[in-house]
């Protein structure tokens, strides 16, 4: 089971690998020349031939370079697959498979059709991490942007909303209890006032105050006659 750090040195392999065999065919046209190189072309049936020499040279010498860094990876890859498609298609389509089969030179499209797959693999997104994509794609993430501060605080206000609905509301505080007022003891009894009847208003006319007699068991004896009673 593969993982991806390994897959990604893997990846720089491929790319450097195939890169320098891009790079060494561009660079051979260029030295030849490009008129030549399109002379060639013209001999092999190659329409236009002077553009697909233009367009080979510098994509194989200049596409090879970008795969090595991993620069522009999709179009790279994209342009050199257009680049042995069109190799494959007016060149080595009817010369077989081998470059070289016994002691002569067939010329045929197994090279062609390698470079040409790996290129369209490089153009899906395989060229692992480790690449110039990836560090100039870290390095603009991290860099924030003119507008990037104004979202940021956006987000971070939209999210302290969000958190504010999630958080349970508070519960009031309760007023403190005022302080518990003894009872008074029942076995104290207040002292009452002595009620004068002199000072209980009536309405209207204030009424002579009443007195109660009291009650005794024995009937009251009459009052002592101080003259003395005829005999």
């Amino acid at each position: 089971m593969r993982t991806r750090p390994l897959y990604d040195v893997v990846a720089v392999l491929a790319r450097l690998g195939v890169g320098i065999v891009f790079m060494a065919h561009g660079w051979q046209k260029i030295e030849a020349g490009v008129t030549a190189t399109g002379r060639s072309f013209d001999a092999l049936g190659v329409p236009v031939p002077t553009v697909a020499a233009v367009y080979s040279a510098f994509v194989e010498l200049l596409g090879g370079a970008a795969l090595i860094v991993g620069l522009g990876l999709p179009l790279t890859g994209a342009l050199l697959f257009i680049d042995m498609a069109g190799a494959f298609v007016f060149v080595h389509a009817d010369r077989g498979l081998f470059m070289v089969d016994g002691k002569s030179v067939q010329n045929g499209y197994e090279l062609v059709l390698a470079l040409a797959m790996v290129s369209l693999l490089f153009a899906a997104g395989g060229g692992g991490r480790l690449t110039l994509d990836q560090w100039v794609v870290a390095k603009r993430l991290h860099r924030p942007g003119p507008g990037d501060e104004d979202e940021e605080d956006a987000a971070k206000f939209v999210e302290s909303l969000r958190q504010a609905e999630l958080k349970p509301a508070k519960k009031p505080r309760r007023s403190p209890k005022p302080p518990a007022i003894p009872a008074p003891d029942a076995s104290e009894k207040p002292d009452k006032p002595a009620d004068d009847p002199d000072d209980v208003l009536v309405a209207g006319r204030r009424k002579p105050s009443q007195r109660r007699r009291a009650s005794t068991t024995q009937p009251s004896k009459p009052p002592a006659d101080d003259t003395d009673t005829p005999s």
